[in-house]
């Protein structure tokens, strides 16, 4: 019995050195691939901006651009034909090859992600790079485990790895890279994942930070603690928040029956309706381009009006849904983060004015706008307050973001709102 007890200790101690070394590779690998991805799409971005701004002091260059918007568009079509498990974010088709529903040819997925992507925000999609990083890191993973030929279950660990250190890559969130993995790709604790996603990600963080700096990607000024006699504010907001959430899951599917209910359209033509609409939104309201980091720091650095930022919100929304029902390749998390900030401004300037609640605290409303609203759409609220914390910087609001984090969570889940990730993969599933 004491054999048998200690050979266990020595296979578990010899499996847990093996994973942990090949999950630090796959940090390594994943970190350099989603970081390159990472800088690839701002720049794509900013050639987007000086193209619709071109565009705008020279007419001519309209029917150029919007040829080659249809163009662009058709080659993301036919790319997506080609392989399903390229559309949208790729955190679904990632939870389905975990769970052993789905399938995926690694080294393609990765060059054919990569390229959709570029050419999707290059365009101005409203669009994020974290799904498309984490689905990335994963394909990196399943090559890892693929090159040294382990078991089916170390292949779906360092997968798991691989997709907590695309995370932590995009986000600069090691932490929540690792928590993401437990809370929603699993839905479970274990120590095997745990330490594949944790070596991965800490490993995977230090490569991004090398190209990157180590600046969060959202840098609030001048944030200061609410206090706690205002947390009814909180609360309320975690209400609205909630209430938002669930039209988001709703109308991300309907953006999805809109598209499949036209006849006409094939699974080929249906990027290119999506990259016109960017065309014209580029032209009309270029703040809303891309996944919007951009937006959140024009929010918490400038002032805003009520007004404007309700365009905006509305504008946002909308384009997100044009953007992501298409099928074309790329990620929610920015868009709906976006969204909860503008939510968060909104409800800021309102209670302001209605009962002069102090203005210097709207930047922590922007903040819990975005822990929310990711709570209430993705119903993990752990990985959001982490994300969230770990993405702003603001350590001192760990309680208001965490209140408004489970209000958000529990008042979506009252509505029998599903996860939003949960609800893609399984209209995936219902295709197969």
């Amino acid at each position: 019995m004491k054999s048998s007890t200690v050979d266990r200790i020595e296979l578990w101690y010899d499996c847990r050195v093996k994973i942990i070394l090949e999950s630090m590779l796959v940090g390594v690998l994943a970190g350099l691939v989603a970081v390159f991805y990472r800088c690839l799409l701002e720049k794509s971005l900013v050639f987007a901006h000086f193209i619709y701004a071109r565009e705008l002091e020279n007419l001519w260059l309209v029917p150029v651009v919007t040829g080659a918007l249809i163009a662009a568009g058709y080659i993301v079509g036919c790319i997506v034909k080609s392989d399903s498990m390229v559309a949208g974010s790729g955190i679904p088709q990632v939870e389905g090859i975990l769970i052993g529903k789905l399938s995926m040819n690694w080294y393609k997925v990765l060059l054919k992600k990569f390229i959709t992507g570029v050419m999707a925000i290059g365009a101005g999609l409203s669009l994020g790079r974290e799904g498309p990083s984490v689905q990335i890191g994963a394909a990196v993973g399943q090559g890892v485990g693929r090159l040294f030929r382990g078991t089916d279950l170390e292949e779906k660990f360092l997968m798991t790895g691989g997709a907590s250190a695309g995370l932590a890559a995009a986000f600069n969130a090691p932490l929540a890279g690792c928590i993401f993995a437990l809370e929603e790709m699993h839905k479970s604790f274990s120590p095997k994942i745990l330490v594949s996603a944790f070596s991965a990600s800490i490993i995977s963080d230090f490569i991004a930070k090398q190209f990157v700096g180590m600046s969060p990607v959202f840098n609030f000024k001048y944030i200061k603690v609410i206090p706690l006699e205002s947390y009814g504010y909180v609360v309320v907001l975690g209400i609205i928040l909630a209430l938002c959430g669930v039209l988001f899951n709703k109308a991300l599917l309907k953006s999805q029956d809109i598209y499949n209910s036209k006849k006409w359209l094939t699974a080929k033509n249906k990027p290119i309706i999506a990259f016109l609409i960017a065309g014209v939104v580029g032209l009309v309201l270029p703040q809303v381009l891309g996944g919007g980091h951009d937006l959140v720091a024009m929010l918490a650095n400038s002032n805003v009006t009520l007004q404007m930022m309700v365009i905006i919100l509305v504008a946002k929304f909308l384009f997100t849904m044009s953007s992501y029902g298409s099928g074309t390749p790329g990620g929610i998390f920015l868009p709906l983060l976006v969204i909860g900030a503008l939510i968060g401004g909104i409800y800021g300037d309102i209670i302001h004015i209605a009962f002069g609640f102090n203005s210097s605290y709207i930047n922590n409303l922007i903040i819990l706008g975005m822990a929310g609203y990711f709570s209430s759409v993705v119903k993990s609220p752990i990985t959001g307050i982490v994300l969230i914390t770990e993405m702003t910087g603001a350590f001192t609001n760990l309680l208001s973001v965490s209140l408004v984090s489970m209000v958000a969570y529990i008042f979506s889940d009252m509505l029998n709102s599903k996860p939003v990730y949960e609800l893609l993969l399984g209209r995936i599933l219902s295709k197969k």
